[in-house]
């Protein structure tokens, strides 16, 4: 097998959104920083999410559509407890916590939610029952 999962997500924000998206990935979902690198324009940084990194590059010139990618998905066990976290620190919850049984071979129980991040990203709280 060539691919072996996910390395990494990368955002892109401007130098004055980096404090807030820092909270958000850092103190609101509690993931911790694996490395972090530059100031201003040239500041980035990855936080760990257990299973892959979220990239964080602060060299956008202005608002960036979402683009080519959907959203991305972050393993959780509960899925309730981080939009209650995402919720309570006042990010806009587009998909409230539910219960899915994708139509597969097998079927594939799950439950989900959606939210939108601190620079407009889709993040899907995603838990495999």
């Amino acid at each position: 097998m060539l691919i072996e999962g996910i390395h990494h997500v990368c955002i892109k924000c401007s130098p004055k959104e980096l404090d807030k998206v820092k909270h958000f990935y850092g103190e609101v979902l509690k993931l911790p920083v694996k490395r972090s690198w530059g100031e201003g324009e040239k500041a980035g940084l990855m936080f760990d999410t257990g299973a892959g990194l979220i990239e964080v590059f602060a060299n956008a010139k202005e608002h960036l559509p979402q683009g080519a990618v959907q959203h991305f998905a972050l393993a959780t066990k509960n899925v309730d407890a981080c939009i209650d976290a995402v919720r309570a620190a006042g990010y806009e919850i587009t998909v409230k916590p539910k219960d899915v049984e994708i139509a597969s071979e097998p079927p594939f129980p799950i439950r989900v939610a959606f939210a939108i991040g601190p620079v407009g990203e889709e993040i899907e709280f995603f838990c495999e029952r």
